[in-house]
């Protein structure tokens, strides 16, 4: 079964607390909001502290073209991105050249040639790397990143795939956007970039954990692709999400893992480590509900958003990362986001600590 050999995380050298962002907020947003007062509670109650940006915060109260934006986006995407591989490599005590995939994921910038060409041209990895640039599945991007990095480790035993997800949301904030998705954006949305390495089965790991891969399941509700997505404008990448994300999320997500889980001869009892993206509080609220989830149950992804925010897809990789360093349950685990489509996404895992 494919391993997880080593994961890390990007803390940006940026981090600013929940409270100066609401007061940016109220000062770009309260012309057009009435009622700003009231609106602004959104940011006391999504249980962020705080948010972890790219760039200075000084930055965002300029406003920017998308293609000065864009260029950013890539520019830091590659810097970090090099830097997270570098320690995971490190710390899967591997060599560079051993990587024989790399598999990347981003909804928040674009570039061709894709980063996955830059990052390997710029770290001089093996120019026969296997090469999947993954665009478009937003929060969900992380868990079906994970899913497509140990499906390839598990057609080739010998696989040393790297997994780089990188989402820069901060770099798509338009001041000009004055919607009520551009505002609760504003709210939640922060920048993260991870990196896992996952290996077949003829790799020996020197991981102290053993994380393994079991299987995975994707699910798209049809017609609700206007739930969340990008609209793009000469200005740039316009957030869409409607209010009836958790909604859709009571209504499916129950059956989806209960029908994921059966198909495998377990039910959400056998269940012993949730790995879930945080797509807000009422999101997590869904989560417990639908799931008659112990509020402990969530307490890995309840930390990170409360440290980092929602870093889109990254952000269930700095929730991986968080069981993988600071400890877990022996037993299976469930990694699960939500994503543009709209989707769920799910992965089956083996927890055990050696």
């Amino acid at each position: 079964m494919p391993t997880l050999a080593a994961i890390s995380k990007t803390r940006f050298p940026f981090r600013i607390k929940q409270q100066e962002v609401k007061q940016f907020a109220k000062e770009v947003f309260a012309p057009s909001f009435p009622h700003m007062d009231k609106l602004l509670s959104i940011f006391d109650h999504t249980e962020i502290n705080l948010r972890n940006l790219c760039k200075p915060f000084l930055y965002y109260s300029c406003p920017h073209t998308f293609e000065e934006q864009n260029a950013e986006y890539i520019r830091m995407s590659l810097d970090y991105s090099v830097k997270a591989i570098e320690a995971c490599i490190a710390s899967a005590q591997i060599a560079k050249e051993e990587i024989t995939d790399l598999i990347f994921v981003s909804t928040t910038g674009l570039s061709t040639p894709s980063l996955d060409a830059l990052i390997i041209n710029e770290m001089r990895l093996n120019r026969n790397v296997n090469r999947t640039p993954v665009f478009g599945l937003g929060c969900g991007g992380g868990v079906s990143g994970f899913a497509k990095a140990s499906l390839a480790a598990k057609a080739n035993p010998d696989a040393v795939v790297l997994l780089v997800a990188v989402e820069l949301c901060s770099l798509t904030f338009l001041q000009s956007d004055f919607s009520k998705s551009n505002f609760v954006g504003s709210s939640l949305f922060s920048d993260g970039i991870a990196a896992c390495i996952i290996t077949g089965d003829n790799r020996i790991n020197k991981t102290k954990n053993d994380i393994r891969f079991l299987a995975s399941q994707s699910n798209l509700y049809y017609d609700s692709l206007d739930v969340m997505g990008w609209e793009f404008l000469d200005k740039g990448m316009k957030v869409l999400f409607s209010k009836s994300i958790p909604d859709l999320i009571s209504q499916n997500i129950k059956n989806d893992v209960d029908s994921f889980l059966s198909k495998h001869k377990l039910q959400l009892s056998d269940i012993k480590n949730f790995i879930f993206h945080p797509g807000g509080t009422k999101v997590l609220t869904a989560y417990e509900e639908a799931l008659s989830l112990d509020v402990n149950c969530l307490k890995n992804t309840r930390k990170v958003m409360k440290d980092y925010g929602n870093m889109s897809s990254a952000t269930v990789m700095y929730v991986l990362e968080r069981c993988f360093s600071k400890g877990f349950t022996d037993g299976y685990g469930l990694m699960l986001a939500m994503g543009p489509g709209f989707s769920s996404e799910m992965v089956l895992l083996q927890m055990k600590k050696d």
